[in-house]
């Protein structure tokens, strides 16, 4: 493809969002991806003869709307539906908490009298906050850069415009958006419920692909993070995408496609091409190289700059700093071929609570107990596990009468302790989960006829999450907004001319959302006009 305009590392959903908006405003555009198809983590797959399913990524509800609409990813053949019912929990028990539109406050009145009258509030706060935070994610935020000059104006400008933002909220809304950005999820739900259900619904989201407790000093604002999404223009709402996460990529890969893009998969990057301080291309595993004015990288900041620049390349304060990027989910991750449906003791049979995002850990407690076992074992004794089961939803996905089931598993230690493997425990922490599944919905283990099993080593090996980090870096407090990936970089361009990053390690951060895609390639436009400009 000769006069390439920018080159992307990495086809996954950002990459991808990243090249269809600069193809659609004109630019010459070239994707590579080491997998053999697109969509990095965000993919469907055939796991088990018969059965396909989201092997990575596994739910919907960050991907932006203004991506979507931008994009048609409609007209390209992406279809979402909203669960049926949004999350049940069950306890051991028998108790269980079941949520959704109709009936989350009837539901949490038979845990809780006081916590009836009190989530709805929680809700309202939590909800008006998160349309605040929205209003951040399709904008750059405030960079900040040495020495005054054109670069700081512009930067003052932004920071004006961000307080502007925040001018929307009362004082009271501030006071709880520093505690949802400082605190942790377990303390600001502890001042708020009673019963353990109602505080694992929101506390789980605190924990999510956070290798965390909720009692970890931010973990409030990894719940945040999980609040600001929608589906179908209904916010806060989680949902399934027909044919699975990979109909999302597949839809941007033909509209990036549409509009000129070239992506060509089966084609890993060894190094990233720099000459006289500038990014000019990549040089593929297979020896080509492929030039281009502009590089661009989906991929974990920590692995661009540690990985694929040339040595010498980068100054040693920001290698030294970019080397102590913290990633780690503590995820564990299983796709499983049923052959039947699971039944929950504590709501037994078919029913809307098996298209909900099924959260098994019942209580903050038990979170914090998994978290401190994972971290002195390698893994918790007793995992918090969401299971999800497309296939009601879906019948696309598993033969008839069969179903396929997603395990997101949490907490595992992305590196085992005393230099084990994730090699040789995977087996043995995959039969510790479906048991721990098993124990709420007894015959679940009986009933599976074929399993894929991601250790967090899985993860890193078969789609570049350091860690088996699903967000590119975890959403700490010195790794957010103007410190994403670093302070002085968060403006999506690298500390090399023509480098640019555009994945979740970038401003707002992980989820399937196409944000850091479509700032990326705002900011590449801007480049671009004002090179010509100066011609």
């Amino acid at each position: 493809m000769p006069g390439i305009d920018v080159v992307i590392i990495g086809a996954g959903h950002n990459g991808l969002t990243c090249a269809a908006y600069l193809a659609r405003a004109g630019l010459r555009v070239k994707v590579v991806e080491r997998r053999k198809v697109v969509g990095g983590a965000a993919v469907t797959e055939e796991f088990h003869p018969g059965f396909r399913n989201s092997v990575a990524a596994y739910t919907v509800s960050l991907l932006n709307p203004k991506v979507i609409a931008d994009l048609r990813l409609h007209d390209h053949g992406l279809r979402i539906v909203e669960r049926r019912a949004q999350n049940f929990l069950p306890a051991p028990d028998g108790r269980y908490l079941l949520t959704g539109e109709g009936r989350t406050a009837a539901s949490v009145a038979r845990l809780s009298e006081r916590d009836a009258g009190a989530i709805g509030d929680f809700m309202r706060e939590l909800d008006e906050i998160a349309d605040v935070v929205r209003q951040f994610v399709l904008r750059a935020p405030p960079n900040l850069v040495e020495r005054f000059g054109l670069k700081a104006a512009h930067e003052f400008v932004n920071a004006i415009g961000s307080a502007g933002i925040l001018r929307d909220l009362s004082l009271e809304q501030q006071r709880s958006l520093l505690d949802l950005f400082a605190r942790s999820a377990g303390d600001i739900l502890d001042d708020r419920f009673e019963a353990d259900l109602v505080k694992a619904l929101f506390g789980f989201d605190a924990i999510v692909g956070n290798y965390a407790s909720p009692y970890t000093a931010g973990s409030a604002y990894v719940m945040l993070h999980h609040a600001f999404g929608e589906v179908n223009g209904k916010k806060g709402v989680w949902g399934h995408a027909i044919g699975g996460m990979g109909a999302i990529t597949q839809a941007m890969a033909a509209a990036a496609r549409a509009h000129g893009a070239e992506i060509e998969t089966g084609a890993g990057v060894s190094e990233v091409v720099v000459e006289r301080g500038r990014a000019t291309g990549v040089v593929l595993d297979d020896g080509r190289t492929i030039r281009a004015k502009y590089v661009a990288a989906s991929v974990n900041p920590k692995l661009l700059y540690t990985r694929l620049l040339p040595a010498g390349s980068l100054s040693p304060a920001f290698l030294n700093r970019i080397s102590n990027w913290r990633n780690g989910s503590g995820t564990f991750r299983m796709n499983v071929a049923l052959s039947s449906l699971p039944s929950f003791s504590a709501l037994p049979g078919a029913g809307d609570h098996l298209s909900a995002g099924i959260i098994l850990a019942p209580g903050l407690g038990y979170m914090d107990r998994a978290w401190q076992d994972a971290r002195q074992f390698g893994w918790s004794r007793e995992p918090v596990i969401e299971v999800l089961i497309p296939s009601v939803i879906d019948d696309s996905l598993a033969p008839s009468g069969r179903h396929v089931a997603s395990l997101f598993c949490q907490h595992v230690a992305p590196q085992l302790p005393e230099g084990a493997s994730w090699d040789d425990h995977r087996n043995e922490v995959a039969d510790l989960m479906t048991a721990t599944v098993d124990r709420y919905a007894p015959g679940f283990a009986a009933s599976i006829i074929g399993r894929q099993i991601l250790s967090p080593l899985d993860l890193e090996r078969e789609f570049g999450l350091l860690g088996g980090d699903i967000f590119h870096g975890a959403l700490t407090l010195n790794q957010l907004f103007s410190a994403r990936p670093m302070l002085g970089h968060a403006d999506y361009r690298g500390p090399l001319k023509g480098l640019y990053h555009c994945g979740s390690g970038a401003h707002p951060g992980g989820g399937v959302t196409g944000a850091p895609g479509h700032n990326a390639a705002r900011t590449i436009l801007q480049d671009h006009r004002a090179l010509f400009a100066r011609r």
